[in-house]
């Protein structure tokens, strides 16, 4: 730290700037000396978008009744979603794996900062995997991911939002439950898929399940993208109501985030991930 990082006051915005940078240059430099690291963010992306591309390639060549670009096109923008979750979680996780996590709750770092580097980190991370696979998209099967339009932004914002809040969800599960809950940081996005309507409309689901797929975000994402693919307009309505939606899951990851938090401090659960 310099002379003049210590001139700043500590709650000002230069300030917490800095130490948002902090986590995220630290995180880029662990990214940019583990080889490993980098080709995960290219290997998953390469192999999901190959392997469904060539599935609707056979259904093309069988005479199925199938949109090539509502398949890709949900493939790329399930990415977001799952990159967007897996990214922030595995952030944390990294913390625990090397023993750091105490180390970064003693720092003058605050909670919400720590989060804040994690989100922007990850956001480096499925820039890279959008890009690639976009490319191979276009290269391989001629589909162009700009063919959604301008809808393609609030799309994915929305779809990164919730991504995220389902990371600090995970994060705070294993926060109060240990180390043994990190398989929630892999696998809790996906319980939301079949609810989501990735790779089918959502109306062939029982109905029940139908009410309830309308309080998940990426629900209204996917239903968009089909209706603009198959020649409609943007349904901003739809977008209008998963924003709604990721509001009110950031509020509540955030909650869960500083109640799990406040617990592992009083029961002293933070010295045990440094163990």
């Amino acid at each position: 730290m310099s002379v003049t990082d210590l001139a700043y006051p500590p709650l000002s915005l230069a300030a917490r700037r800095r130490r948002i940078g902090g986590v995220v240059v630290r995180d880029l430099a662990a990214l940019r000396r583990s080889p490993i690291r980098v080709f995960e963010i290219v290997f998953w992306p390469v192999i999901e978008l190959v392997v469904w591309g060539y599935v609707t390639l056979f259904l093309q060549a069988q005479k199925v009744p199938f949109i090539v670009s509502m398949l890709l096109g949900a493939v790329l923008l399930w990415q977001v979603l799952h990159r967007a979750a897996n990214e922030v979680a595995i952030g944390f996780l990294e913390d625990i794996w090397s023993r750091n996590l105490l180390n970064v709750h003693v720092t003058p770092v605050t909670p919400a900062e720590y989060l804040t580097g994690l989100v922007l980190f990850s956001l480096t991370k499925i820039a890279a995997s959008i890009v690639i696979m976009a490319v191979l998209a276009y290269v391989l099967y001629g589909f162009g991911l700009l063919t959604v339009g301008i809808g393609l932004v609030p799309f994915m914002a929305v779809l990164m939002v919730m991504g995220w809040a389902l990371a600090v969800v995970a994060i705070s599960c294993v926060l109060r439950f240990g180390e043994g809950a990190q398989v929630i940081a892999w696998s809790l996005v996906f319980v939301f898929q079949p609810l989501a309507g990735v790779f089918y409309p959502v109306s062939v689901l029982p109905q029940a399940l139908q009410t309830i797929a309308a309080f998940v975000p990426a629900t209204h994402v996917f239903e968009g993208m089909r209706a603009v693919l198959g020649g409609g307009a943007i349904p901003w309505d739809r977008l209008t109501a998963a924003a709604c939606l990721d509001v009110a899951y950031v509020a509540a990851a955030l909650w869960l985030y500083g109640l799990t938090l406040r617990h592992a401090r009083t029961k002293g659960r933070l010295s045990r991930f440094g163990e």
